[in-house]
């Protein structure tokens, strides 16, 4: 499990294929230290299993399932993804509980600048949609994020950035069109599909 809040932003070192599985290799640097085997890092959102440590360069094996739900089949060794580690009991969770089982990859609509914020519009499937509420967390790339306005006519959402975010996450390198990977809220989603089915069983 994870908290939404990205500890680096780190370089994708290398990229490779091999039969179905893509492998990853990234430069996780400090956050390398005590990391073993087996151990789930998030990247850009997506819990990733460590496969093999080499120094501070960790290797992930990705499943096609994956790629065809998330960005990652996207990066390239120049590439930047979000990175955070498991978070463990007692630890500060200064986002909200994100489990890194992403659901699908929004694109991003429209980039407005307010002020010190940047708010970003995204669209995304309209299944998912109905996870979505004014306020609510989601995580985009693995950042947690709360939503600051839904067009469910439009099957779009916004959320603002602070320079903070801008500038520790790849959010703030985003152009339209790119895709973000989205994790909507386990709570909300266990709320709406449970009154849904309440209020099927009753029709």
């Amino acid at each position: 499990m994870f908290t939404g809040i990205v500890q680096k932003l780190a370089q994708v070192k290398s990229v490779e294929q091999d039969g179905n599985l893509l492998r990853l290799s990234i430069g996780l640097g400090q956050l390398a230290v005590g990391l073993e085997l087996g151990a789930s890092v998030a990247v850009n959102g997506v819990c990733l299993t460590v496969s093999h440590i080499q120094g501070e360069d960790i290797n992930f094996d990705v499943i096609p399932e994956t790629l065809v739900t998330t960005n990652l089949d996207l990066l390239s060794a120049t590439s930047f993804v979000n990175v955070e580690r498991s978070y463990k009991v007692g630890d500060e969770i200064g986002g909200h509980i994100v489990s890194g089982h992403v659901g699908t990859a929004a694109a991003l609509k429209s980039i407005r600048q307010e002020n010190h914020d940047r708010v970003l519009t995204f669209q995304a499937d309209e299944p998912w949609m109905k996870f979505i509420f004014h306020k609510g967390f989601v995580a985009l790339d693995g950042a947690s994020l709360t939503i600051s306005s839904v067009s469910r006519a439009e099957s779009c959402f916004s959320v603002s950035l602070i320079p903070e975010t801008i500038a520790r996450t790849t959010l703030g390198s985003l152009v339209v069109g790119d895709l973000a990977n989205l994790e909507v809220e386990a709570q909300t989603v266990s709320i709406v599909e449970t009154v849904e089915r309440v209020m099927a069983e009753r029709q």
